[in-house]
Protein backbone atom coordinates (compact mmCIF):
# COMPACT_ATOMS: atom_id res chain seq x y z
CA UNK A 1 0.00 0.00 0.00
CA UNK A 2 1.21 3.49 -0.86
CA UNK A 3 1.71 5.29 2.52
CA UNK A 4 2.93 8.61 1.10
CA UNK A 5 1.15 11.75 2.26
CA UNK A 6 0.67 12.84 -1.34
CA UNK A 7 -0.39 9.42 -2.61
CA UNK A 8 -2.86 9.65 -5.51
CA UNK A 9 -6.48 9.09 -4.54
CA UNK A 10 -8.02 5.84 -5.65
CA UNK A 11 -10.90 6.15 -8.10
CA UNK A 12 -14.40 5.03 -7.22
CA UNK A 13 -14.19 2.37 -9.92
CA UNK A 14 -11.09 0.80 -8.35
CA UNK A 15 -12.69 0.90 -4.88
CA UNK A 16 -15.75 -0.92 -6.19
CA UNK A 17 -13.53 -3.64 -7.64
CA UNK A 18 -11.69 -4.04 -4.33
CA UNK A 19 -14.88 -4.15 -2.29
CA UNK A 20 -16.59 -6.37 -4.90
CA UNK A 21 -19.74 -4.31 -4.86
CA UNK A 22 -22.71 -6.30 -6.12
CA UNK A 23 -24.67 -4.39 -8.74
CA UNK A 24 -27.79 -5.65 -10.44
CA UNK A 25 -27.59 -4.09 -13.90
CA UNK A 26 -30.83 -5.67 -15.17
CA UNK A 27 -34.14 -3.86 -15.70
CA UNK A 28 -37.42 -5.17 -17.09
CA UNK A 29 -39.12 -2.98 -19.65
CA UNK A 30 -42.10 -3.94 -21.85
CA UNK A 31 -41.73 -7.55 -20.77
CA UNK A 32 -38.07 -7.74 -21.79
CA UNK A 33 -34.95 -7.70 -19.65
CA UNK A 34 -32.15 -5.23 -20.45
CA UNK A 35 -28.80 -4.47 -18.91
CA UNK A 36 -28.10 -0.84 -18.03
CA UNK A 37 -24.80 0.64 -16.85
CA UNK A 38 -26.42 3.12 -14.42
CA UNK A 39 -29.49 3.46 -12.22
CA UNK A 40 -29.45 6.75 -10.28
CA UNK A 41 -27.03 9.48 -11.34
CA UNK A 42 -26.74 13.26 -10.90
CA UNK A 43 -27.27 16.43 -12.90
CA UNK A 44 -25.68 19.70 -11.82
CA UNK A 45 -26.32 23.12 -13.35
CA UNK A 46 -23.99 26.08 -12.87
CA UNK A 47 -25.53 29.46 -13.73
CA UNK A 48 -24.55 33.14 -13.67
CA UNK A 49 -21.08 32.32 -14.97
CA UNK A 50 -18.72 35.09 -15.98
CA UNK A 51 -18.59 35.28 -19.79
CA UNK A 52 -15.06 36.64 -19.56
CA UNK A 53 -14.05 33.31 -18.02
CA UNK A 54 -15.85 31.37 -20.75
CA UNK A 55 -14.01 33.69 -23.21
CA UNK A 56 -16.00 33.05 -26.38
CA UNK A 57 -18.22 30.50 -28.10
CA UNK A 58 -15.29 28.54 -29.56
CA UNK A 59 -13.56 28.27 -26.18
CA UNK A 60 -16.86 27.20 -24.56
CA UNK A 61 -17.24 24.46 -27.18
CA UNK A 62 -13.73 23.20 -26.41
CA UNK A 63 -14.55 23.21 -22.68
CA UNK A 64 -17.67 21.15 -23.37
CA UNK A 65 -15.58 18.68 -25.38
CA UNK A 66 -13.04 18.36 -22.54
CA UNK A 67 -15.85 17.67 -20.08
CA UNK A 68 -17.22 14.92 -22.32
CA UNK A 69 -13.78 13.29 -22.47
CA UNK A 70 -14.10 12.50 -18.75
CA UNK A 71 -15.34 8.93 -18.24
CA UNK A 72 -17.80 9.73 -15.40
CA UNK A 73 -19.47 12.51 -17.45
CA UNK A 74 -22.40 11.26 -19.53
CA UNK A 75 -23.57 14.61 -20.92
CA UNK A 76 -22.27 18.16 -20.82
CA UNK A 77 -23.58 21.40 -22.25
CA UNK A 78 -21.74 24.72 -22.05
CA UNK A 79 -23.88 27.72 -23.04
CA UNK A 80 -21.73 30.79 -23.56
CA UNK A 81 -24.59 33.25 -24.21
CA UNK A 82 -26.53 32.20 -21.11
CA UNK A 83 -23.45 31.76 -18.94
CA UNK A 84 -24.58 28.27 -18.00
CA UNK A 85 -23.05 24.78 -17.74
CA UNK A 86 -25.12 21.61 -17.32
CA UNK A 87 -23.43 18.29 -16.54
CA UNK A 88 -24.92 14.81 -16.06
CA UNK A 89 -22.37 12.65 -14.29
CA UNK A 90 -21.87 9.44 -12.34
CA UNK A 91 -21.43 10.55 -8.70
CA UNK A 92 -19.29 8.97 -6.03
CA UNK A 93 -21.39 6.49 -4.07
CA UNK A 94 -23.72 5.63 -6.98
CA UNK A 95 -24.85 2.01 -7.25
CA UNK A 96 -22.95 0.91 -10.36
CA UNK A 97 -19.53 -0.28 -11.50
CA UNK A 98 -18.66 2.66 -13.74
CA UNK A 99 -16.03 5.35 -13.14
CA UNK A 100 -17.28 8.00 -10.69
CA UNK A 101 -16.50 11.62 -9.88
CA UNK A 102 -17.41 13.95 -7.02
CA UNK A 103 -18.92 17.42 -7.21
CA UNK A 104 -15.71 18.83 -5.74
CA UNK A 105 -13.67 17.27 -8.54
CA UNK A 106 -15.97 18.81 -11.16
CA UNK A 107 -15.64 22.25 -9.60
CA UNK A 108 -11.85 21.86 -9.39
CA UNK A 109 -11.73 20.79 -13.05
CA UNK A 110 -13.67 23.90 -14.11
CA UNK A 111 -11.37 26.05 -11.97
CA UNK A 112 -8.34 24.62 -13.78
CA UNK A 113 -10.03 25.64 -17.03
CA UNK A 114 -10.39 29.16 -15.70
CA UNK A 115 -14.13 28.97 -14.89
CA UNK A 116 -15.01 29.65 -11.25
CA UNK A 117 -18.51 28.71 -10.11
CA UNK A 118 -20.57 30.13 -7.26
CA UNK A 119 -22.19 27.57 -4.95
CA UNK A 120 -25.15 29.92 -4.53
CA UNK A 121 -25.82 29.76 -8.29
CA UNK A 122 -25.69 25.99 -8.49
CA UNK A 123 -28.50 23.44 -8.52
CA UNK A 124 -28.35 19.65 -8.41
CA UNK A 125 -30.91 16.91 -8.92
CA UNK A 126 -31.11 13.14 -9.15
CA UNK A 127 -31.53 11.61 -12.60
CA UNK A 128 -33.20 8.24 -13.10
CA UNK A 129 -31.08 6.81 -15.91
CA UNK A 130 -33.67 4.24 -16.98
CA UNK A 131 -36.61 6.66 -17.15
CA UNK A 132 -34.89 9.81 -18.43
CA UNK A 133 -32.12 8.46 -20.66
CA UNK A 134 -32.48 4.77 -21.46
CA UNK A 135 -36.18 4.85 -22.41
CA UNK A 136 -35.96 8.08 -24.39
CA UNK A 137 -32.93 6.88 -26.37
CA UNK A 138 -33.89 3.27 -27.04
CA UNK A 139 -37.68 3.43 -27.34
CA UNK A 140 -38.40 4.80 -30.86
CA UNK A 141 -42.14 5.15 -30.28
CA UNK A 142 -41.60 7.56 -27.43
CA UNK A 143 -38.91 9.73 -29.03
CA UNK A 144 -40.44 10.05 -32.52
CA UNK A 145 -43.88 11.18 -31.39
CA UNK A 146 -43.50 14.93 -31.71
CA UNK A 147 -46.14 17.54 -32.57
CA UNK A 148 -45.69 19.51 -35.80
CA UNK A 149 -43.90 22.84 -35.62
CA UNK A 150 -45.87 25.62 -33.86
CA UNK A 151 -48.37 23.17 -32.28
CA UNK A 152 -48.42 22.01 -28.67
CA UNK A 153 -48.66 18.34 -27.78
CA UNK A 154 -52.24 18.81 -26.50
CA UNK A 155 -53.30 20.49 -29.77
CA UNK A 156 -51.63 17.77 -31.83
CA UNK A 157 -53.43 15.00 -29.94
CA UNK A 158 -56.77 16.60 -30.90
CA UNK A 159 -55.72 17.09 -34.53
CA UNK A 160 -54.04 13.71 -35.04
CA UNK A 161 -57.16 11.49 -35.67
CA UNK A 162 -58.50 13.87 -38.36
CA UNK A 163 -55.05 14.22 -39.92
CA UNK A 164 -54.50 10.46 -40.06
CA UNK A 165 -57.96 9.91 -41.61
CA UNK A 166 -57.39 12.56 -44.31
CA UNK A 167 -53.91 11.21 -44.99
CA UNK A 168 -55.24 7.66 -45.41
CA UNK A 169 -57.91 8.89 -47.86
CA UNK A 170 -55.33 10.87 -49.82
CA UNK A 171 -52.92 7.91 -49.99
CA UNK A 172 -55.74 5.60 -51.19
CA UNK A 173 -56.81 8.08 -53.90
CA UNK A 174 -53.22 8.44 -55.05
CA UNK A 175 -52.77 4.66 -55.19
CA UNK A 176 -56.03 4.19 -57.12
CA UNK A 177 -54.92 6.82 -59.63
CA UNK A 178 -51.61 5.02 -60.10
CA UNK A 179 -53.35 1.67 -60.60
CA UNK A 180 -55.61 3.27 -63.22
CA UNK A 181 -52.59 4.63 -65.11
CA UNK A 182 -50.80 1.29 -64.71
CA UNK A 183 -53.73 -0.58 -66.23
CA UNK A 184 -53.87 1.73 -69.26
CA UNK A 185 -50.12 1.46 -69.78
CA UNK A 186 -50.07 -2.34 -69.62
CA UNK A 187 -53.02 -2.62 -72.00
CA UNK A 188 -51.02 -0.60 -74.56
CA UNK A 189 -48.10 -3.03 -74.32
CA UNK A 190 -49.40 -6.62 -74.33
CA UNK A 191 -45.85 -8.01 -74.47
CA UNK A 192 -45.10 -6.47 -71.09
CA UNK A 193 -48.34 -7.82 -69.70
CA UNK A 194 -47.36 -11.28 -70.91
CA UNK A 195 -44.01 -11.08 -69.15
CA UNK A 196 -45.78 -10.06 -65.95
CA UNK A 197 -48.40 -12.76 -66.34
CA UNK A 198 -51.25 -10.24 -66.69
CA UNK A 199 -54.05 -11.02 -69.15
CA UNK A 200 -55.27 -8.07 -71.20
CA UNK A 201 -57.40 -7.72 -74.30
CA UNK A 202 -55.22 -7.73 -77.40
CA UNK A 203 -55.61 -4.37 -79.11
CA UNK A 204 -53.56 -3.01 -82.00
CA UNK A 205 -51.10 -0.40 -80.86
CA UNK A 206 -51.97 3.07 -82.04
CA UNK A 207 -49.29 4.65 -84.25
CA UNK A 208 -47.46 7.60 -82.76
CA UNK A 209 -47.76 11.14 -84.10
CA UNK A 210 -44.31 10.84 -85.71
CA UNK A 211 -45.30 7.64 -87.52
CA UNK A 212 -48.53 9.24 -88.76
CA UNK A 213 -46.61 12.25 -90.20
CA UNK A 214 -43.48 10.61 -91.62
CA UNK A 215 -44.69 7.08 -91.99
CA UNK A 216 -43.47 4.05 -90.18
CA UNK A 217 -39.97 2.96 -91.10
CA UNK A 218 -39.47 -0.53 -92.42
CA UNK A 219 -37.60 -2.79 -90.07
CA UNK A 220 -34.18 -3.74 -91.40
CA UNK A 221 -33.66 -7.39 -92.12
CA UNK A 222 -31.41 -9.01 -89.64
CA UNK A 223 -28.60 -11.04 -91.12
CA UNK A 224 -24.90 -11.76 -91.09
CA UNK A 225 -22.33 -10.22 -93.35
CA UNK A 226 -18.63 -10.78 -93.72
CA UNK A 227 -16.11 -8.26 -94.89
CA UNK A 228 -13.55 -10.17 -96.85
CA UNK A 229 -9.91 -9.26 -97.30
Amino acid sequence: MDRRDNAPQESGFAKDLEEEVEYDDRVTYNGKTYRVPYKLIKEVTFTKLNQAELRDIEHSARLQYRLLLMDPVLRAKVEFIRGKITIIYNPVGADNRKEKISMRDLIDFLAKEGVYVDSNSMSERDVDYVEEIFKTQFDPASIREHPPYSYSLAEWKKMKPKYEKEKAEFDKAKLDKFHEWQGKYISSYPEIAGELGIKVDEQPKKPSLKDRIFGKKKEKEKGFWFHGA
